[in-house]
């Protein structure tokens, strides 16, 4: 099963070496959290959420000790405050597998701070464009902005078997097209349910919506296919923003 997703183990290993600095922080969104408004994790030591079933048992004894950061989770509620945007906290919630199965790789010895932001409930593209829109300015105050999604998340697609999935190849050729675009991405990404085949690519779209936060921090750069392999037959993609 690893081997499946060699081709993304490898890029996550080698994404701090891209970066001219090192983070001092990361916020990091992912597809398994949703509230009311968007909520910051405040925790300072967060343990991990076993959110998933049916793995072996050793995948619910994993560690990865990534210290919180309150002081830069209190800094992206006031800006989301700054926005007009409602949001909450939430100290007591650990990092869910969106987070630390990506990042046990690509952050192994767990020594950058984290702060984890939900997802908005009802998945409104424009909405989380604005939530990243808000949250710009992190950009230039060393924390890294991290959408940990997936650009194809059908599971029976995944198990279905077959040769090149000419739908799902579809997509992600739309998707990789709309993110180079830095004028006309947002309205891209709001409008992302006409690109083709969308539904069958993204049948809920909680594994789009990270991206569209990242993007909107972003707003109006030139984006960067930065990974694009295939897993179980699949395409998909990564973006990088400044």
């Amino acid at each position: 099963m690893r081997d499946t997703w060699r081709e993304l183990e490898t890029y996550l290993r080698g994404f701090l070496a891209t970066l001219t600095e090192q983070p001092r922080a990361i916020l990091a969104i992912s597809g398994h959290w949703e509230e009311d408004v968007p909520t910051v994790n405040t925790g300072a030591h967060p343990s991990l959420l076993f959110d998933y079933g049916g793995f072996p048992d050793h995948t619910y004894r994993l560690t990865w000790p990534a210290p919180g950061a309150p002081a830069i989770a209190a800094r992206v509620r006031e800006l989301l405050s700054d926005a007009g945007i409602a949001n909450g906290a939430e100290h007591a919630r650990g990092w869910d597998h969106g987070i630390f199965v990506p990042l046990k790789v690509m952050v192994p010895e767990a020594d950058i701070p984290l702060v984890q932001l939900s997802l908005q409930r009802g998945l409104d593209p424009a909405a989380h464009l604005a939530i990243g829109r808000a949250l710009k300015p992190l950009r230039d105050e060393g924390v890294l902005i991290l959408g940990s999604g997936q650009s194809y998340h059908n599971m029976r697609g995944f198990f279905g078997g077959g040769a090149v999935d000419e739908k799902a190849e579809a997509f992600d050729a739309w998707l990789r097209a709309a993110m180079i675009d830095g004028a006309t991405r947002d309205e891209a990404l709001i409008r992302w349910e006409d690109a083709p085949h969308a539904r069958v690519a993204q049948p809920h779209e909680d594994h789009l919506l990270p991206l569209m936060i990242a993007a909107g921090a972003a707003s109006g750069e030139t984006g960067v296919i930065h990974f694009h392999g295939h897993a179980l037959g699949k395409p998909i993609s990564g973006f990088r923003f400044g």
